[in-house]
Formats: C-alpha cells, structure tokens, sequence
C-alpha cells in the first residue's frame, strides 16, 4: 500500500522523473486486508490494486529483493545488481514475528502475504483442528475465518487477555467473550513450550491437537537490510522520520509500517502499523518530492477489524490520556469506549458504532472540548457532546 500510493502521489503531483516500484514478492501489488477475509475463504482470488502502472509509467520490478542501501553513493544492493536511485523512499512494511522453536515445523502458518493466504485455503477448506496462537488483531480475524469455514478452533494467548499490547484490560475483557459466543475457545495465561506435528504442548504440559497452527504474535518492521546504511533506527528497529517522513540520510524518505513519526498532537513519536498510516503518508513524502512544502505529518491513527460478527473500529492515540469513559454496554452488541485528555477527546473504539467513529474521529482532529456526562449517553450522537 504505501509503496503504490507513493508512485501513484507522486504522477498525481505532478512528479515528471521515472518511478521505479521494486517489491521482493512477485505478485502485482496488492492489498492486504483481504487477505484474512476474501482471499482466505475463496471468496476472492486476490487483492491486486486497481492501478494502470504502465499508463502512470511507473517501472515494476516484482520478485527482486533489495538487500542494501548506500546513501552516500545513491545506489541499492539487489540480486539483480546494483540500482542507482536520485530519491529513495522506503516502504517495506513490517514481517511477522515467528514462533520459537516453530521453524520447519509440518503445518506452521503464518499470515502476511498473499501466498500465506493461498497456502491457509486449503487448509481451510479440510476443516483442520486449528491452534491460533496469539489473541491479537490478527489472531481474532484469522479465528473468525476459520470457524466460518467450519474450523475447530483454538486460540492461545500468553498474557492474561486478548489485545494485550493494543487495549487496556477493562476494555479488552469484554471482547474475550466474542470468542466462545462464535464457538472458539479461548486459553489465555497460556504458553507455548514447543510445537510438534499435529499438536501444540503449552508449558502446563497440556496438549492441543492441531492439523495446523497459525501464528499471529506480532509485526517488526522489516529493516534488517539497512544494516550498515546510516539510517537511523528506533527503539523497535523501525526508521525514525521526522514530521515530513525524512529519515536521518538526505534523499532517503520512510513511510508505512516500517517508520515512526513525531506527533505534535499526542507530543510522543508514533509506530503506526495499519493500512490507513500507509495511505496518508505517501501524500506527504510525495509533496516533498515535488518541491512542495506540505504540512508535518500528524494524522489521526485510524484502523479497523473485522471479527466474529463485529465491525472494530479505532481512531486516535489513547497512550495519554486521562479519563476513560463508556458508550452503551459493552455485552451488547454494539458499544464505544472514549478517551480524554484534560477535557478533549484523544481516541475512540467503536464497536457496532461506526457513526461515532466518523464523528469522533473529526472531533479528534479538531481538539474539541466535550462534555463528559452528555459523552456518555449513547442515545446521544458523539458531535452532541462537544462544548
């Protein structure tokens, strides 16, 4: 996403030089999102962009790993050769973290690429016992799939609670319920001591049968090959840009998963991995490019998930805020969850709710003040309670 939205920003301002797109896999460009949804049901082939490359005239080098970059010379290390470059904007995303010990494994998954999703149909399609491991974002959406493709599914999780890194305990809890409602089964406090064929033994010595297990325990940027390039690399080996998404090497841009960002409106620096952070930031690295001076880079953090018959939706940073305030009953179906900060609100989580994720996402962005008792009455729309 952020290397085609890159090239498409810059024809669309106007950039007049050649673009070139290389990318390691040898598929078209494609989205990812459906790839634990349509793509891995058989409900969709693929995911490839809706984009005229040779019209834009923007070169494609599919299946061409880069393995190296000297800024001070301008060229890329790949196995084709040498490629020399005027500006370079990096955009690998990040790679899934793997299971220890899980390595060559018989029916270990994981779930990032196009081609682990066309390797997770068939499995699909068999009704394999399934062992997910992780009650992540991702580990909820490949669990939903699989019980609607008639799977038996269990998901592991070594912490406490599903979402661990990604929601505070009283708001995650009820989301722990969704699992055996769609006939999951949920084990948390629950590590794995190693994988086997057809099985997964937890450190208790119990063991779960598995035609396949799939792994979802997080993403690291994927920046290994920067090793010895001069860029600067962050506490969570991503690329650390600044407000217009420059990286520490002159001609050198970073955008998507793989860079953080300062953020003026939550005053901390920012490691955004979801789809919508690599939509908005080629716009800006494209204005750079042009010679445009655009405004810092300070989106508002959006992303959504779909999962076992809810629609999640997030905007905003809650890192730091003040006061936590609920819309609705979260055992209902449908409910939202608002954070504030000295009295304006900085996040909101919507579940069944997309109407006060569009307005709390501009109430965000606008720094409104909101009234905190009116906040939360759910029979009142969200814009209602700004002061």
């Amino acid at each position: 996403m952020a290397g085609v939205q890159t090239a498409v920003a810059l024809r669309e301002q106007g950039f007049p030089g050649s673009v070139t797109l290389i990318g390691a896999e040898p598929h078209q460009p494609y989205d990812r999102p459906p790839l634990s949804k349509a793509v891995l049901l058989g409900k969709a082939e693929g995911s490839a962009f809706d984009v005229d490359f040779e019209a834009l005239d923007v070169e494609l080098r599919l299946g061409l790993e880069v393995t190296g970059v000297h800024p001070a010379r301008r060229e890329l290390d790949t196995a084709a050769g040498p490629v020399p470059y005027d500006v370079l904007v990096v955009a690998t995303g990040a790679e899934p973290v793997r299971l220890p010990g899980a390595e060559g494994v018989p029916g270990v998954h994981l779930l990032r690429t196009l081609d682990d999703a066309e390797r997770l149909r068939p499995v699909l399609a068999r009704q394999h016992d399934i062992v997910v491991v992780g009650a992540g974002w991702i580990g909820a959406e490949f669990a939903t799939a699989a019980r609607e493709a008639g799977c038996s599914v269990t998901v592991v999780e070594a912490a406490g609670r599903p979402l661990v890194g990604a929601l505070p305990a009283e708001v995650a809890a009820p989301m722990a319920a969704w699992y055996a409602d769609s006939g999951a089964s949920l084990r948390t406090h629950a590590r794995v001591e190693r994988v086997e064929p057809g099985a997964v033994v937890l450190d208790d010595g119990s063991r779960l049968p598995a035609g396949a297990v799939v792994v979802g325990i997080g993403a690291r940027p994927a920046t290994a090959w920067l090793a010895g390039s001069g860029i600067e690399l962050g506490a969570h080996r991503e690329i650390v840009a600044d407000d217009h998404l420059r990286t520490s090497r002159p001609g050198v841009y970073a955008v998507g998963d793989c860079a953080s960002f300062p953020s003026g409106r939550y005053g901390e620096r920012l490691l955004v991995h979801h789809w919508d952070n690599a939509l908005q930031g080629p716009r800006t690295v494209a204005a750079n490019i042009v010679g445009e001076t655009p405004a810092p880079y300070d989106p508002v953090p959006y992303f959504w998930s779909e999962q076992f018959g809810r629609f999640v939706q997030y905007a905003g940073h809650h890192g730091a805020a003040d006061a936590l305030l609920w819309r609705g009953d979260p055992a209902g179906p449908s409910w939202s969850v608002c954070w504030l900060r000295e009295g304006r609100l900085v996040a909101v989580l919507a579940v069944g709710r997309p109407r006060d994720l569009a307005q709390g996402r501009r109430l965000i962005e606008s720094g409104t003040r909101m009234d905190p008792a009116l906040l939360t009455d759910p029979s009142r729309p969200l814009k209602g309670a700004a002061l």
